[in-house]
């Protein structure tokens, strides 16, 4: 038998040697945890909310509101009329009820137009206080504080904060100065009065999306707890919006964040967040939930940037990372 010899065994492979791969040329690696959750509620809560109709839509909805006004308007007088020929006592009930009626859509309207000037007023007096930073004039701040402090007057929880404004305001003279003054003792306990309303309005978006099944729950769920967050917003910095000015409140905030490309998935806070518990990675609805509690704190954030009536000069920006952590600890895990 001839003796057999030992030794390296060459095995020609065809393609691309193992030298020519380099980590620019090789496959990427395919993991179930590659690709982020998506915030679906939120994003199509925010185009519902930023969508501007089209001038065909808003001529429909006028000339059918206006029609519906006059059919319903012409039949309930030709109802009293007709009741009051027959029966009287019945026709002047009838008469009183749809007086009523009036009377409280008459209210309705005029409460609706006094929660627009109210946000007319904070609107106002944003643009007036960053003139007066502007143009460091100590005149125009003063007359910004002095309206700021009107607007807060008979408010049983500024009481103690315009106190104080009154008794130190004569330390300052600079217009930074007194309009620092004002937001740290009249803006600031404002400011924690509305994280505690987004970090509630996170912590609820972010349970329903992750625990309710239904399609559509979730974006319902989603838009009128924003809605809800941002008129409470207003309401607690002087605004009160009504249901028209809360509306337009929210298509102002939503429209800025859709432009701007906020809501979404692309940037290192949401890429932190979605990826911050076991439970996101196990469970991509519960991602979800989380990524869409972190975007309505986004969202609220940008609703006191618009509701403040006074910039943020003393008193920090809120930190979006720092009110998800709050509204979402212990709700999905432990981080």
């Amino acid at each position: 038998m001839s003796e057999r010899k030992s030794g390296p065994v060459l095995i020609d492979l065809e393609g691309e040697s193992p030298s020519q791969v380099t980590p620019a040329t090789a496959p990427p690696v395919e993991t179930p945890d590659s690709e982020l959750p998506q915030p679906r509620a939120m994003e199509m809560a925010a185009r519902i909310a930023a969508r501007r109709p089209s001038k065909l839509a808003r001529w429909f909805w006028s000339i059918t509101t206006a029609l519906v006004g006059f059919v319903v308007s012409v039949a309930a007088w030709e109802f009293v009329s007709g009741l009051l020929d027959r029966n009287p006592v019945l026709g002047i009930t009838a008469t009183v009820l749809v007086a009523a009626f009036v009377f409280v859509l008459l209210i309705i309207a005029l409460r609706e137009l006094a929660a627009f000037a109210r946000l007319r007023r904070v609107d106002d007096l944003h643009a007036a206080a960053d003139a007066a930073l502007t143009h460091e004039d100590a005149d125009e701040a003063g007359a910004v504080v002095d309206r700021l402090a009107k607007l807060y007057r008979g408010r049983d929880d500024m009481t103690w904060g315009l106190d104080r404004f009154k008794s130190r305001r004569g330390d300052v003279f600079d217009a930074e100065g007194v309009i620092g003054l004002a937001e740290q003792e009249l803006l600031i306990p404002l400011d924690q009065v509305a994280q505690r309303e987004i970090e509630a309005a996170a912590r609820q978006v972010a349970t329903v999306t992750a625990i309710v099944p239904l399609a559509l729950a979730d974006v319902v769920t989603a838009l009128t707890a924003n809605i809800r967050m941002i008129r409470r917003i207003a309401e607690i910095y002087g605004g009160r919006a009504g249901a028209l000015g809360a509306w337009r409140l929210t298509r102002a905030v939503m429209t800025h964040l859709v432009a701007t490309g906020a809501v979404a998935v692309g940037d290192d806070l949401i890429g932190s967040v979605a990826g911050g518990t076991a439970l996101s990675r196990i469970s991509r609805r519960f991602g979800e939930g989380i990524v869409n509690g972190a975007l309505t704190a986004r969202v609220g954030v940008a609703a006191m940037e618009v509701c403040r009536p006074l910039p943020f000069t003393k008193g920090r920006r809120p930190s979006v990372t720092l009110i998800v952590k709050r509204a979402l600890t212990g709700l999905f895990g432990s981080k």
